[in-house]
């Protein structure tokens, strides 16, 4: 039986993004928004290799197994993102975080929807998940403007996804309707995250061509908190000015760069106050430091930053159930 939520996929709207978080808000939408423990009739099914695999996704680009060899195996889909739908927690342009989280929910329930082709040669992600690949889902979450294309590393999303991303963005369909920063913030972890003493990071991605940015950082967030990713105003000169000096007094953090790609790192930290693409990854640290502490004195002028994408930090094990974060509710 499928799930009385599902329902033919429309082109979300302003107006109906309104009338879906107000809806939300009054609980007129509960029995849609189950939780995974209660979603006997959200389950699905995927080609999983081949085979036939029930399965419950769980938001739009992850899923469990319910049944086969493969029974209890938690994946994540690769190639693109969804926001998170655990609660209103995304912001940016003029969207209201309720709106994206109407957008996050009408993913999950879009993967729902269909029998997709997946495939997976077994290898899992950071935190143990399955990696699979699910082209058609991938590509149709971007197309409506419920996922954008992602890599995890600074190179480019499958261009293919890219493609099709540039064609909704240029829509201006789903997510990309009322604002489009440059790099969307896609996680947040606190500093008391690190048990093992590297660091932690949150994750921007970028709107242009999907590669990914580890945000680091040594800050302890508040439940709750609004974390906001800053775009910065450039100015063409002092780029010029930095890239000159670091060619000139800090050559071995741009080696392997030529005069283009300095001037492109400089330019995108001036922007963003990251450095995404040195020529290795050991320069990057001792780079981005560096470049840091020039900006701190006012190298890349007086300029203050403003949010471009937001996000708000809870817990994992508070976000679900009877005791999750107030700003969830």
């Amino acid at each position: 039986m499928r799930a009385p939520c599902n329902m033919p996929m429309q082109w979300p709207t302003k107006l109906h993004l309104r009338r879906s978080a107000a809806a939300l808000a009054g609980g007129v939408l509960a029995l849609c928004l189950v939780a995974d423990g209660e979603a006997a009739d959200a389950r699905t099914r995927v080609l999983l290799n081949g085979v036939a695999t029930p399965v419950v996704f769980n938001d739009g680009d992850s899923f469990r197994v319910l049944g086969g060899p493969l029974t209890g195996a938690k994946s994540r889909l690769s190639g693109f993102n969804t926001l998170e739908s655990h609660g209103p927690v995304h912001q940016w342009g003029t969207w209201t975080a309720k709106e994206l989280y109407v957008l996050a929910k009408m993913a999950t329930h879009n993967a729902r929807d269909h029998v997709w082709e997946c495939n997976s040669d077994g290898k899992t992600d950071g935190y143990g998940r399955m990696l699979v690949f699910c082209p058609e889902l991938a590509k149709e979450q971007i197309r409506l403007g419920f996922a954008h294309a992602m890599s995890v590393d600074d190179r480019p999303a499958d261009p293919e996804l890219l493609a099709v991303q540039r064609e909704a963005i240029a829509a201006r369909r789903g997510m990309w309707a009322h604002g489009v920063p440059a790099y969307i913030l896609t996680s947040l972890h606190s500093s008391e995250e690190d048990v093992e003493g590297d660091g932690v990071y949150n994750r921007l991605v970028s709107t242009v061509d999907g590669h990914s940015i580890k945000w680091k950082h040594d800050i302890k967030y508040e439940e709750c908190q609004n974390i906001c990713h800053l775009g910065y105003p450039v100015d063409e000169s002092r780029v010029s000015a930095v890239a000159d000096r670091l060619r000139r007094d800090h050559a071995a953090l741009v080696t392997g760069l030529d005069d283009d790609a300095v001037r492109r790192t400089v330019r995108g930290f001036a922007a963003e106050r990251h450095v995404s693409t040195p020529a290795t990854a050991a320069q990057q640290g001792p780079l981005e430091a560096l470049l840091l502490d020039w900006a701190a004195k006012g190298e890349f002028g007086a300029a203050q930053g403003q949010p471009e994408s937001c996000m708000i930090h809870v817990d994992f094990k508070r976000r679900y159930g009877g005791a999750r974060a107030v700003c969830l509710r």
